[in-house]
């Protein structure tokens, strides 16, 4: 149990190092378009005059909830907006401390899940690998499927997920070795 936790706590932290690297580089500009400075300055003031009174949250633009939204969403432009009605510094060191320890224990429970379900490195791996795919697949790539968010985002969304994920669980699969089966010794008649 003990190479267990440890190795959860080591591919945790590989996941937060390599978020850092996907998200926290100038390698996360491949994820994004960037507005220019006077469009940015404009759409930042037409969210705060017409998003401010509702607060914080998730919008569908245009509504499609009524029939004059549903034309207006099937013309187009859409947008689904992450919206947050006060703002936060650019480096966030609460949200940085609070990713380092959510990547502590995602990589703990990977471990964990790798040790009830599986023995040897290559089983773990094998698991690993599978999981990591099925995850991005449905909770990222299903978001362009289903709600038709931007490919390119979502394609480096889920490839660095991946990344993480499995080199959390390869690591953790790593540190803990190989569970040894008891042996039962044959019985033998006298």
């Amino acid at each position: 149990m003990v190479r267990s936790i440890a190795g959860g706590v080591v591919g945790g932290i590989a996941m937060y190092i390599i978020g850092f690297i996907f998200w926290g580089t100038p390698l996360s500009a491949l994820a994004y378009h960037r507005a220019d400075g006077q469009a940015s300055a404009n759409l930042q003031a037409a969210l705060a005059q017409a998003l401010t009174p509702n607060g914080t949250g998730v919008y569908v633009i245009p509504d499609p909830a009524t029939a004059q939204g549903t034309i207006l969403y099937g013309r187009g432009p859409v947008a689904t907006v992450f919206y947050n009605s006060s703002g936060f510094p650019v480096t966030d060191s609460a949200a940085l401390i609070g990713g380092f320890i959510l990547a502590l224990a995602v990589g703990i429970l990977i471990a964990l899940a790798l040790r009830f379900v599986a023995a040897g490195f290559g089983s773990r791996a094998r698991l690993t690998i599978l999981f990591a795919i099925a995850a991005v697949l449905w909770l990222h790539i299903g978001q362009s499927v289903f709600n038709h968010a931007p490919w390119g985002y979502m394609l480096y969304l889920a490839f660095s997920d991946f990344v993480a994920l499995a080199a959390a669980g390869l690591i953790a699969a790593r540190v803990m070795g190989h569970r040894q089966e008891a042996v039962v010794p044959p019985s033998t008649m006298h």
